[in-house]
């Protein structure tokens, strides 16, 4: 490369070194590190980053790893979803029944009474005694007290048990204590009371006239036998 020096009187400075710079730029340098604080925060930024950067990649790995896991849960609910909507419709169902159920006992409560009361004193009745008659008793009205102290009114309770009247005759006074120990032994009645027992001519013969009141109940279900309402008869 040519060069033309336009000012022959002067002569060319010669150009500096390169690396004269360098030298007073690390002076400089060496200065600042006499003061830590700079490199006390650069030092914490990048210890903040290195944590950042763990804690993403950790992170991300625990996140892939849940992923199978969530999706499990995910079927897991959908399935106990459908059971629980299942089992509450099965409920419906079964409350349902259970109030028909209820309908009709309440509609047939009252059906079999007497059936199973001339049952039970037929079965009770002893050798040498008969009956006049057997219906129901009138029951006797309860006052219970209500409201203030020393106030006392007929008010309406629960429905009391049936009451039943048995009227008959008997040659033997002992068969009479006898029908009411059985009276008291069936499961089907309670509360035997004697009402009266008198000696009475019939067809000029003297016989026992009694009466007995007694409540009917209903008897625990190991004492009722059902039976099928038709059979086969071959």
């Amino acid at each position: 490369m040519i060069e033309i020096n336009l000012r022959p009187g002067q002569k060319r400075a010669r150009g500096g070194s390169p690396f004269a710079g360098m030298g007073a730029h690390f002076a400089g340098l060496r200065e600042r590190m006499r003061d830590p604080l700079p490199l006390v925060a650069a030092a914490v930024v990048l210890l903040v980053v290195a944590w950042l950067g763990f804690t993403w990649v950790t992170t991300a790995r625990e996140l892939g790893a849940l992923e199978p896991q969530l999706e499990q849960a995910r079927q897991e609910n959908q399935r106990f979803k459908n059971f629980v909507a299942q089992k509450r419709k099965v409920e419906l169902i079964r409350d349902s029944l259970v109030a028909q159920i209820r309908v009709l006992q309440q509609v047939d409560g009252e059906r079999y009474v007497w059936p199973h009361v001339m049952d039970e004193v037929t079965r009770a009745l002893p050798p040498y005694t008969w009956l006049v008659d057997l219906g129901a008793a009138t029951p006797v009205p309860t006052m219970v007290a209500a409201g203030a102290p020393g106030d006392t009114m007929a008010v309406d309770s629960a429905p009391p048990a049936m009451r039943i009247q048995i009227n008959g005759r008997t040659v033997d006074v002992q068969a009479f204590t006898r029908f009411l120990r059985q009276l008291e032994a069936s499961p089907w009645i309670s509360d035997v009371e004697p009402i009266s027992a008198q000696t009475v001519v019939q067809d000029d013969r003297p016989v026992t006239a009694f009466s007995i009141r007694a409540a009917f109940r209903k008897a625990d279900s190991a004492y009722i036998r059902t039976v099928p309402l038709s059979q086969s008869v071959r």
